[in-house]
């Protein structure tokens, strides 16, 4: 099988460093000591309308990525992105997004909405200009950072550029899951009016979500949080500020890992390893293509070598022990052959030696049981 990847370029671990060291810096600046020693606030607190511990962990994370307002949300990265796109689409208005399977539950959420997707190739220049032409009404544009199909290799910042001087008040969202903290910016630094994603992913609580860039769209989704029930509160807001601090690292040893990885593989360091890469499927991991059909059993022994089978929050503070799965629903979209004789490994703490361990033991097992097969027939 012959493809190409273009995974997004990870921080180095010494810019992850930086990035922890930012972060800490810019709290120092908004609360005292005594204040970050405890659990946080509850409740509506009367002329914020939300945990005072929320408010100001809201300021610190405008703060830190350079933005005008941030604001966390229920729902995680889905709930995120609902809620930016809420801030101004309406039923029957029409978005912009690449001509991709759209991610399932940003799907599930234009559907909901009643939301028309008017597709374009998002590496086409010239094929987004005449879309955009061609429809007058487009109210947005809808950006997944991380890649929808194997060969995507869009840059995001070249192609909110050319969005914005195409038609300057179209509202870009971007969908910055499996991309924040892990690459050198996400789309609110880029031009794009919000940038959503889930802290979940990033060491936080569960269902926490994250959206940060202008003022006047976060301002209309402030009303559908407005009761105590629907606030992210102070606890749950320091808890994911707390992750936030970690991931960067912990993101940055893992892209190491996965380098590490695809170097061993392709020098064959694992027989019945056709050639390894890397892509954003939707996180960063390390594809494995089989000599073959085998992808199944690999995977029942991986589980059975203690690697985990499918995922929590896909990089979550429960995932720890390396991941092998599946191929992604949107890549098996564009290629179901895929699922035969492709897996997807994410190191997540694990080093590269587990790993190896764990895929040669995997794949051993799995070709006893198909020699055995075709034995008997």
């Amino acid at each position: 099988m012959t493809m190409q990847t273009s995974p997004l370029k990870s921080i180095s671990l010494e810019e992850a460093q930086q990035r922890q060291f930012s972060l800490i810096d810019v709290i120092t600046r908004h609360f005292r000591g005594d204040e970050i020693l405890s659990l946080g606030d509850l409740g509506v607190v009367k002329g914020l309308n939300k945990p005072a511990y929320t408010k100001k962990i809201e300021a610190i994370l405008a703060e830190f990525f350079g933005v005008e307002r941030a604001k966390l949300v229920r729902g995680a990265g889905t709930g995120a992105l609902r809620y930016s796109l809420m801030s101004f689409l309406k039923s029957n208005d029409k978005i912009l997004v690449h001509d991709a399977p759209i991610y399932p539950t940003s799907k599930t959420t234009l559907d909901s909405m009643g939301i028309t997707p008017v597709v374009a190739d998002f590496h086409d220049h010239e094929e987004i200009k005449a879309v955009i032409d061609n429809n007058p009404d487009l109210k947005g544009v809808l950006i997944q950072h991380t890649r929808q199909k194997i060969n995507d290799h869009y840059n995001l910042a070249e192609t909110i550029e050319v969005i914005k001087s195409i038609k300057p008040s179209l509202i870009i969202i971007t969908d910055d899951n499996y991309a924040a903290m892990k690459v050198e910016h996400i789309g609110a630094q880029l031009g794009a009016d919000l940038a959503t994603f889930s802290l979940f992913k990033l060491l936080g609580p569960e269902g926490i979500g994250l959206i940060v860039g202008k003022t006047d769209l976060i301002d209309k989704i402030e009303p559908f949080n407005y009761s105590g029930g629907s606030q992210v509160q102070g606890y749950e807001a320091l808890e994911a500020l707390k992750g936030l601090i970690y991931a960067p690292v912990m993101l940055a040893i893992q892209a190491r890992v996965n380098d590490q990885l695809v170097k061993q593989l392709n020098e064959g360091v694992v027989s019945g390893v056709k050639r390894a890469f890397l892509a954003n499927a939707q996180s960063k991991v390390l594809l494995v293509e089989l000599a073959e059909p085998i992808a199944e059993q690999v995977l029942y022994y991986a589980n059975e070598l203690g690697a985990a089978p499918n995922p929590v929050g896909a990089e979550s503070k429960h995932e720890f022990v390396p991941m092998f799965y599946k191929v992604s629903g949107t890549f098996l979209a564009s290629n179901p052959t895929l699922k035969k004789t492709m897996i997807r490994i994410n190191p997540l703490r694990s080093g590269a030696d587990t790993i190896i361990r764990i895929l040669t033991l995997s794949i051993k097992r799995a070709r006893t049981i198909l020699n055995r097969r075709k034995y008997l027939e």
